[in-house]
């Protein structure tokens, strides 16, 4: 999902790093939550909260493996 949500933001020019869309979805996941204005939107903030977990977690994990450990 990261590869399509990174690449329609390069069409229109923004760039932006996997851990700061995965705490941007994070926030807009708490925010969706804290606002309910439908019960679908406790579905979808709880969506968006583990997809930045997840691509928060990508991120670091492949960044422990590029690091040489000596």
């Amino acid at each position: 999902m990261t590869d399509v949500v990174a690449k329609g933001l390069r069409k229109i020019g923004v760039t932006v790093s996997k851990p700061v869309l995965g705490i941007l979805t994070i926030v807009f996941g708490i925010l969706v939550i804290i606002l309910p204005l439908i019960w679908l939107q406790i579905v979808v903030g709880v969506f968006l909260i583990i997809q930045g977990a997840l691509l928060l977690t990508e991120y670091y994990e492949l960044q422990s493996r590029s690091v040489p450990r000596a």
